[in-house]
């Protein structure tokens, strides 16, 4: 049963100011079930758009090992060449099926740039557009005990960004917070003799944006 009104049955369901990190699959799903069942949610998305991941950017990261804490980063994990792995009728919502449109991209394993459009498609179609903060960065994340009641919600520090500078950094405080930004933005490098030896072919698979990039990197050696 969908909630109308919070107020109304306050006493069976709290009904809390949620906060969602990431706008990509994993955040939109999460904040599409939250407002339905009555919560008032916010989503954080440092890009521009929505997907998460699934937005190409051909840029990749200063350092291609990724562990130069200073680097310049991006976030796209996703190559030129990309198609799933799976069939979109298993990659779909299941209130919202992964069709074929006219027009575009109709194979079974689509390119990322179909799944990036579907993702927006289901932001348009329930109405997420509008709880999204574009541009805005989650700096920090804290359980704090309120000294009025008691109660522990979490503080959030979040900084917005036009064109690259820093516009507004604004603290909000919430009941929940949900972490929708994924795992695969920071590397995990094995410690293993030697695997610096010839480090122009080691680097993270997420850099790995165009087939003729990485021909002219070996060219190289």
């Amino acid at each position: 049963m969908k909630m109308e009104n919070c107020q109304a049955i306050n006493q069976v369901y709290k009904c809390c100011k949620v906060g969602v990190i990431g706008a990509g699959a994993a955040g939109l799903a999460t904040a599409k079930e939250l407002i339905h069942e009555g919560h008032k949610v916010t989503m954080f998305e440092q890009s521009m758009q929505v997907g998460g991941l699934w937005v190409y950017d051909p840029k990749v990261d200063s350092d291609l090992l990724g562990v130069e804490p200073h680097r310049k980063r991006v976030h796209s994990s996703v190559y030129a060449s990309l198609r799933t792995n799976l069939p979109r009728e298993v990659m779909s919502f299941i209130d919202f099926p992964f069709l074929t449109q006219q027009g575009r991209d109709e194979r079974r394993y689509p390119s990322h740039k179909e799944v990036l459009l579907y993702l927006e498609d289901f932001a348009k179609e329930f109405d997420l557009l509008h709880v999204i903060q574009f541009g805005t960065s989650v700096e920090h994340v804290e359980l704090v005990t309120m000294d009025s009641t008691g109660e522990k919600q979490w503080k959030v520090v979040t900084t917005r960004k036009i064109d690259g500078i820093v516009d507004e950094v604004k603290e909000e405080l919430f009941d929940v917070m949900v972490v929708c930004s994924g795992h695969y933005f920071e590397p995990k490098i094995a410690n293993i003799p030697g695997i610096f030896i010839v480090p122009i072919l080691f680097f993270k698979l997420k850099f790995y944006a165009k087939i003729c990039g990485l021909k002219s990197n070996l060219s190289q050696l």
